[in-house]
């Protein structure tokens, strides 16, 4: 293979400025141009893009922009013969810094405060409301990139983490790691049971109302995941209920979140707009991974972050 365009598709704009991505790439040898929708590719092309387009198939490879693919259908690209590489591994600071925010906000009360603000109330907190993060555990489900960056921050605050992954491997600075299999047996002690996982057939649901039954009635769900890991009825519920305390969430099974969603109202409900990983370095960030795997290209070596 040899690229000779890289074609960065207008739905990067999504995440990022355009024009800083162009830069970025400038000084490498194929041609780097912003491409609208209705572009043709063919053998040469490499895609650099936000989400899919069919057109892409005939290119010789296809950069996705996110940690997550699964808008991507894997299977025809890898029958088409087309590379896919994602952008997985460089979003543990950004998403790690997002939760720790989470962690403290709602653990410190700073939201009230904020909602107070709004109201010019100068608002004091009940004497058991506020606590601290230090001796509380986390359970992290899910201890890739962005669950292992978690894990680090929140043991720095001495906090007792423990987690989740498929293999059961130990992790730096997750004191037990559980199987999937041992869900309940890991967030049933949890103040706070982060998700970190990519969305999968297995992960679909996998955070219902039986886990909301599970899970400590003083417990926070925080969502850095996707959508649909969790049922949202059933989330509901459990807020509605007092099943748990509250929960901070940046993914949703319909984004935007629809205006008329139950979820806006809850006081102990932080609601961000999918932006846990954002920086102003974004486009830096995937500059690197698109310039390493052009030379990986060129010396006919495997792709970072393949994914078919």
């Amino acid at each position: 293979m040899h690229i000779e365009r890289i074609a960065l598709d207008e739905s990067v704009g999504k995440a990022m400025p355009p024009q800083l991505l162009v830069d970025a790439l400038s000084d490498l040898d194929p041609t780097v141009e912003l491409v609208e929708d209705g572009e043709q590719f063919g053998p040469g092309d490499a895609v650099v893009s936000f989400g899919h387009r069919d057109a892409f198939f005939d290119a010789d490879w296809v950069h996705c922009i996110r940690a997550g693919y699964d808008e991507f259908p894997v299977g025809v690209y890898d029958e088409a013969g087309t590379f896919l590489t994602n952008s997985t591994g460089i979003h543990g600071t950004t998403v790690g810094e997002t939760v720790l925010g989470y962690l403290l906000t709602l653990a410190r009360r700073l939201h009230t405060y904020r909602d107070a603000q709004h109201d010019h109330r100068w608002r004091r907190p009940s004497y058991e409301e506020s606590f601290t993060l230090r001796g509380e555990r986390i359970c992290v489900v899910g201890l890739g990139t962005l669950g292992q960056g978690v894990a680090d921050r929140a043991a720095a605050l001495g906090m007792d983490v423990v987690g989740v992954r498929r293999s059961g491997e130990s992790v730096p600075n997750v004191s037990t790691v559980y199987t999937p299999d041992q869900l309940h047996e890991a967030i049933e002690d949890a103040r706070f049971v982060v998700l970190a996982v990519p969305l999968t057939r297995e992960t679909t649901g996998m955070i219902a109302a039986p886990e909301f039954e599970t899970m400590r009635d003083d417990a926070y769900l925080v969502n850095v995941a996707r959508g649909p890991v969790v049922e949202t009825d059933a989330l509901v519920s459990a807020l509605e209920d007092e099943a748990i305390a509250g929960a901070a969430l940046d993914a949703f099974d319909e984004e935007p979140l629809p205006e008329d969603s139950p979820l806006w109202d809850f006081d102990d409900v932080l609601i961000t707009p999918h932006v846990s990983a954002a920086t102003g370095a974004y486009h830096e960030d995937i500059a690197a991974l698109v310039r390493e795997n052009v030379a990986h290209i060129e010396a006919g070596e495997t792709l970072r972050n393949r994914v078919v």
